[in-house]
């Protein structure tokens, strides 16, 4: 089994930054792509940034330019720095990670989640 650890969530003023973190472990052969995904009630989960293994990046729209993801392959760790926060930014941000097991080649893990409110 796979798990993934998030932290860095908090509360932070308009114009703060905040950086997450999420860490993977278990049994684990290689690990794909990973995300940030983010959602608020009522609202479905929506994708916030997402990097290859080999770093190619993509972003949301609302985001671009002042979120930044990044990975350590040797740590099995995926972070997004979130820069010029907006109370829009305000969700719970959830990691996601497709990762290649002994079991099989691909099956998606997601982490508990963590809170970000951003205060106007």
């Amino acid at each position: 089994q796979v798990q993934l650890v998030e932290s860095g969530g908090g509360l932070v003023q308009a114009g703060g930054s905040l950086r997450l973190s999420c860490a993977a472990s278990g049994i684990i052969f290689s690990i794909n792509a990973m995300g940030w995904y983010r959602q608020t009630p009522g609202k479905q989960r929506e994708l916030v940034a997402a990097i290859t293994s080999g770093g190619s990046t993509n972003y949301a729209d609302s985001v671009k330019g002042r979120f930044t993801i990044s990975r350590d392959n040797a740590k099995n760790t995926v972070y997004l720095q979130m820069n010029s926060l907006k109370p829009e930014d305000t969700a719970v941000y959830y990691c996601n990670a497709d990762v290649h097991t002994v079991v099989v080649i691909s099956q998606s893990f997601w982490g508990q989640g963590t809170q970000v409110t951003v205060s106007s």
